[in-house]
């Protein structure tokens, strides 16, 4: 408990000063460093473990409670870190984040919706916690990064001052001895509904199809698995199986409200990275899936270099991104040619930029431009926007928009696929193919269905994480998976 109480005690410590009444409006941030493993309290070993200690706590100012771990473990933009309440909430884009002057490691986090346009009356109810997009100061955090744990608390001066005495305690209040244990058994599957179905899938894929043979463009059609199961789902047991199983990805939570949905996901995607003025970005296309032996593995990775098809998905990302930072970098460098991204289970196309932002450009600048890229929209942009609000039969919300953190110093944002909204019963996964004019309808919602039944196994295998499945499934799975879609 030292950590806490110590941390609780400087709060009280600082809200009492004279000087914490007045000035101009600033953020404070407060951290107790400690190392990991020291057993002082189990459940402050690492943030998830941390988070989950806290998944029954309902108080409204527990929330949004938030998971982030960055792609490169133990680097600088990789760390993990769990925050819960909110101390300052910058709404949209034009909203101003306060910075911590003391402190570059003071981070906002949050996200985006893919389509801020989408029609109010079509928009589906459950995304109504997370609105436009949010970027949120987290009122307290854990963070771990090779063996060294911060427990933070961030203030607003002078708003905070008037809690001097209730701060601390909801501080000490935020201690579980031990993290909450499974619930029971885990929530058997028994539906499963996709919107499109195969039907209106291939509608519009042979629509676009047609069209880019007369003029050359892409469109990246979406689908979602409504997945029904007989019990209420535990979208941290959710994450932490995603997570065990799908190393080198970004792992994001976001839950804003309480009795809402949660946003999880495991993207293998940066939309850009920033430190100081640096920044990096990547664009990312094409699929293949990783062989069961290393003969098979080279030749699907063959497979997809050689693709012609892929390729062309992948440039008018490369194209894209390269056109847009040109118009914000000083100086850019682009990856010749292509490369590969290897995961556990899939591996893609992709090139890597590295520039410095001209003088005045901000993040907020850096998300206008980039967002929504070729690989989760299409190309033309403006255009594939408009085609996907249209025809999609469902409201996207944060699927496919930005995720991540800002802060003064850096920032790390991915792009949220991978994903699913986790509320009650039900748990609604995303993916999305990109359709060129050598697209067939059959091949790009087999590669869809690829990616949705990978999550959906790893959420129901608990050998990867050494922990009880988070969901049990058929016995022929991914067999009866298969066949619900058909």
């Amino acid at each position: 408990m030292r950590p806490v109480r110590e941390l609780a005690g400087l709060v009280r410590e600082l809200l009492l000063r004279p000087e914490s009444r007045g000035g101009e409006r600033r953020a404070v941030r407060l951290a107790v460093e400690f190392s990991a493993g020291a057993g002082e309290v189990p459940s402050l070993e690492t943030p998830l473990g941390w988070l989950f200690s806290l998944k029954n706590r309902t108080e409204a100012q527990l929330f949004p409670k938030v998971y982030w771990s960055g792609r490169e473990a133990a680097r600088r933009g990789g760390r993990e870190s769990a925050a819960v309440g909110a101390a300052h909430r910058a709404d949209g884009l034009q909203a101003t984040l306060l910075a911590a002057a003391d402190s570059p490691e003071t981070r906002y986090y949050g996200g985006l919706r893919f389509d801020s346009g989408y029609p109010e009356e079509r928009r589906d109810a459950r995304w109504s916690g997370f609105g436009d997009g949010s970027f949120v100061l987290p009122r307290v955090e854990l963070s771990r990064d090779d063996g060294l744990c911060v427990l933070s608390c961030n203030l607003v001066l002078p708003d905070d001052a008037k809690y001097a005495e209730s701060l601390p305690a909801f501080v000490e209040g935020l201690m579980a001895e031990d993290p909450a244990g499974p619930d029971g058994a885990a929530p058997r599957l028994v539906a499963r509904r996709d919107r499109p179905d195969f039907e209106g899938w291939s509608r519009e894929v042979e629509r676009a199809v047609e069209e880019f043979r007369e003029r050359p463009g892409k469109v990246v059609f979406a689908r979602r698995a409504d997945l029904d199961f007989d019990g209420d789902l535990d979208a941290l047991s959710l994450l932490g199986s995603l997570k065990a199983a799908t190393p080198g990805c970004f792992h994001f939570y976001f839950e804003p409200e309480p009795g809402g949905a949660a946003f999880i996901g495991a993207t293998p995607e940066r939309l850009y990275g920033r430190e100081g003025r640096a920044v990096r970005s990547e664009a990312v296309a094409g699929t293949r899936p990783r062989g069961a032996s290393a003969a098979d593995d080279d030749g699907l990775l063959e497979e997809l270099l050689g693709s012609e098809k892929d390729r062309a998905e992948q440039r008018y990302v490369r194209d894209s991104i390269e056109r847009d930072l040109r118009k914000l970098c000083a100086a850019l460098t682009v990856e010749e040619g292509v490369s590969e991204m290897k995961l556990a289970s899939r591996r893609h196309l992709v090139s890597r930029f590295r520039g410095t932002l001209a003088e005045g450009v901000t993040d907020a600048d850096v998300i206008r431009a980039l967002h929504p890229t070729p690989a989760v929209g299409g190309y033309p942009k403006g255009e594939a926007i408009l085609r996907l609000r249209d025809s999609e039969p469902f409201d996207r919300g944060w699927y496919a928009g930005p995720v991540g953190w800002l802060s003064r110093d850096a920032a790390e944002l991915a792009v949220g696929i991978r994903s699913g909204l986790v509320g009650g019963s039900r748990l609604s996964l995303f993916s999305g193919a990109g359709i060129v004019a050598g697209s067939t309808p059959g091949g790009e919602w087999a590669e869809i269905e690829q990616k949705i039944s990978d999550f959906i196994l790893v959420l129901g295998d608990g050998e990867s994480s050494g922990a009880a499945p988070a969901v049990a499934l058929p016995h022929d799975a991914p067999d009866s998976l298969e066949r619900a879609t058909g």
